[in-house]
């Protein structure tokens, strides 16, 4: 597991390799991760956004931004936390991803942006 502390929101993410299969002929790994939001600060905060880097080890890179995550642009009170799982296609079986999420201050009103500390992607069977 990877931890990050970013202005008192702390980000923790678990990987899970979920297999392979092909998909046009080109066979492709498939990961799951687990990222844990919680709200370490004094102030309500809600995520708006996210942006990912997503890399494998054949230098292929993919940016994936969007509103919110899995549908949700979750609230966190003062020691809340928001959990969810989400998935990414590899066409090599190590990789990488980090990114950050754009959140908003509900007592000041100030956007920010969270880090997503870089975590790695690796099928057991390529561990050798």
């Amino acid at each position: 597991m990877v931890q990050q502390v970013t202005q008192g929101i702390k980000i923790s993410v678990k990987t899970e390799f979920d297999g392979t299969f092909y998909k046009n002929r080109k066979m492709q790994y498939a990961f799951a991760y687990n990222v844990t939001i919680e709200n370490q600060s004094k102030d309500t905060v809600q995520l708006t956004s996210r942006c990912w880097k997503i890399k494998d080890s054949l230098n292929n890179t993919e940016i994936v931004e969007g509103e919110g995550v899995i549908g949700q642009k979750p609230i966190l009170s003062p020691g809340e936390k928001h959990s969810y799982t989400s998935g990414c296609l590899l066409f090599s079986p190590f990789g990488s991803m980090k990114g950050h999420y754009n959140m908003v201050n509900f007592t000041t009103t100030r956007k920010f942006r969270v880090s997503i500390p870089l975590f790695n992607l690796s099928a057991p069977f390529s561990m050798n």
